[in-house]
């Protein structure tokens, strides 16, 4: 009998059992729909991770550090026992292994990098805004990166790979939120003030003393007053808000100069001056960053390249998305054991029509073909309504859940692919036939005789 026929006979029995060949299909349904979203937000997430990565790091951009722990080895950013380290420095609350000079030296004499951005630390005591006068908040403040294009709400930006000059400060728009500007053009130009405190040198008992004893208490307190500065800038821009960013959307971003001149003051007469947490180098072009990472690591200095963060990226989607699609997969081996009840059944009703099919001449494997073709069925009908169902829904909810999760225009949670969904069509046509296998075996074995004889 020829392959054509027997799926064309296979369908009409299943539509001789309309009731039943639905209800078994729309549990493989279920299946079929949460492993057809979790498909579509696992390519989501990665196209969304994919274009943060491509939109703000140059792929020649390497992250230097000297404390592993900032790249999620050795345990990741947490406290507990640590070797202790002279070039140690603070930051978030926890001591971490800092690049020294020597350390910077070094990376700078590597031939393949073309230039080096130390991450400096400035940290204001408080800032004020020439619209709020008296009122004064707390914000990072951070080194405006040219190799970053933030978009501008108001204001303009250098040219590509030009710094900002050293009295000026970009403000997110986020800012003038919280401050109640509405007229961002006329914020251009305001003054921003950053008040710095310098720590007091430590004092050494002998000059306890000697301060008590030439100025008194009021010399004492003078010597043990932290330094106060205040240093003035002009807003060039207010930086558009964007979820595809990386750059601090929270932060205000000053020059590179002003940055080492600012870290440089406050951490000047302490063991975190010239100690940087990190660095960005940047890797000439045609030289493969991976190979610059890994001579680094032979000096004991660690990296991460942009390839290295997608993967972490697309390390956590995979997790997450595999979560779901276990979800998926347990309601399908559910479905499984109905396949398999409704072939069984199926062959017990139909035994005097197998027994005559075989009295008729149909090989036994012709039969076993049949309830394998039967059980494929029901995977294909099952598989096209939870994937369309999933495709529908989940299209018509994408701009909802865009706007609820604030993922930005024009990015998208669940991206539906046609050649997965036909992929996970065919997989569950293949789990309905390894499904009916057994029915399909005990039809084949039937006498046909004694099938006959069956009421």
């Amino acid at each position: 009998m020829r392959r054509v026929d027997i799926v064309r006979r296979a369908g009409r029995s299943l539509r001789q059992a309309k009731a039943r060949t639905l209800l078994t299909s729309l549990a493989i349904a279920v299946g079929a729909f949460t492993l057809t979203l979790a498909i579509a937000a696992g390519e989501g997430s990665r196209q969304y991770a994919d274009k943060i990565i491509n939109s703000n790091i140059d792929p020649q951009m390497l992250m230097i550090a000297k404390d592993k722990t900032l790249f999620g080895e050795g345990g990741g950013m947490t406290g507990g026992l640590r070797e202790y380290s002279e070039n140690a420095t603070e930051y978030g609350g926890l001591k971490l292994e800092a690049l020294s000079s020597k350390d910077l030296k070094r990376i700078k004499a590597n031939k393949n990098i073309e230039k080096v951005t130390p991450t400096y630390l400035v940290n204001a005591q408080y800032v004020s805004f020439q619209q709020k006068k008296g009122k004064k908040y707390t914000s990072d403040v951070t080194v405006y990166d040219t190799s970053v294009r933030p978009e501008v709400v108001a204001g303009s930006l250098p040219g590509k790979s030009q710094q900002i000059a050293d009295d000026e400060v970009i403000v997110p728009e986020a800012f003038l939120e919280t401050l109640g500007v509405k007229e961002y053009g006329k914020f251009i130009g305001s003054r921003v003030t950053l008040r710095l405190a310098k720590p007091p040198k430590e004092l050494s008992e002998k000059e306890v003393q000697r301060i008590m004893m030439t100025d008194g208490l009021e010399g004492l307190e003078k010597a043990t007053k932290p330094k106060t500065r205040d240093v003035k800038l002009n807003v060039r821009a207010v930086s558009k808000q964007s979820v595809t960013s990386l750059s601090a959307s929270s932060a205000l971003f000053i020059s590179e100069n002003t940055a080492q001149e600012l870290s440089d003051y406050l951490t000047k007469g302490t063991d975190q001056y010239q100690s940087y947490i990190s660095v960005m180098a940047l890797v000439k072009k045609g030289i493969d960053p991976a190979t610059v990472k890994d001579e680094l690591t032979k000096q004991n200095i660690y990296a991460m390249t942009a390839e290295d963060l997608q993967g972490l990226l697309f390390t956590i989607v995979n997790l997450i998305q595999g979560i779901v699609m276990g979800f998926g997969v347990l309601a399908l081996i559910a479905s499984i054991f109905g396949i398999i009840n409704t072939q069984y059944i199926s062959v017990l009703e139909r035994t005097q029509q197998i027994g005559l099919m075989k009295a008729l001449g149909m090989r036994g494997k012709d039969v076993a073909k049949l309830f394998r073709y039967e059980a494929a069925w029901i995977g294909f009908l099952g598989g096209v309504i939870g994937s369309a169902v999933a495709w529908i829904l989940g299209t018509s909810l994408n701009p909802w859940i865009t706007e609820t999760i604030g993922l930005g225009t024009g990015n998208y949670l669940l991206v539906f692919q046609i050649l997965p969904v036909v992929g996970l069509i065919v997989g569950l046509m293949i789990v309905g036939i390894v499904a009916g296998y057994f029915p399909a075996r005990k039809a084949a074995k039937l006498d046909p005789i004694e099938a006959l004889r069956t009421e």
